[in-house]
């Protein structure tokens, strides 16, 4: 089960992930982003920190906007996320195709 809170700062869409994200809650995850870019939003942060479990349908959203991001100039970084959830984006080498910032700050001054 996940919630999804939307925040704005600074001209920056924050999602935040509470929860787990499975196959079925994962489309709540692509509507959020979805919405975020179809507001025009070309900075986007995503809080991990209540984040407890990420599948792999999960992990693929995240993957299906990478091209699309690079094309429209959209940055979107991660941040906040627990050793168990950092470990899958790693195991799979996703931390090498997305960016991921270790807190809020960090995450911010990776998309200025």
């Amino acid at each position: 089960m996940i919630h999804i809170k939307r925040m704005q700062e600074d001209g920056t869409d924050v999602i935040a992930l509470i929860g787990e994200i499975d196959a079925s809650s994962s489309i709540e995850l692509d509507l959020a982003i979805a919405k975020s870019v179809g507001e025009g939003y070309t900075k986007i942060l995503v809080d991990c920190g209540a984040l407890e479990y990420i599948s792999s349908a999960g992990l693929g959203v995240f993957m299906s906007y990478i091209e699309e991001f690079k094309d429209r100039d959209i940055k979107m970084v991660l941040f906040g996320m627990s050793d168990r959830v950092a470990n899958t984006f790693s195991i799979l080498g996703l931390n090498e195709l997305l960016q991921i910032g270790k807190d809020k700050v960090e995450a911010k001054q990776m998309v200025a």
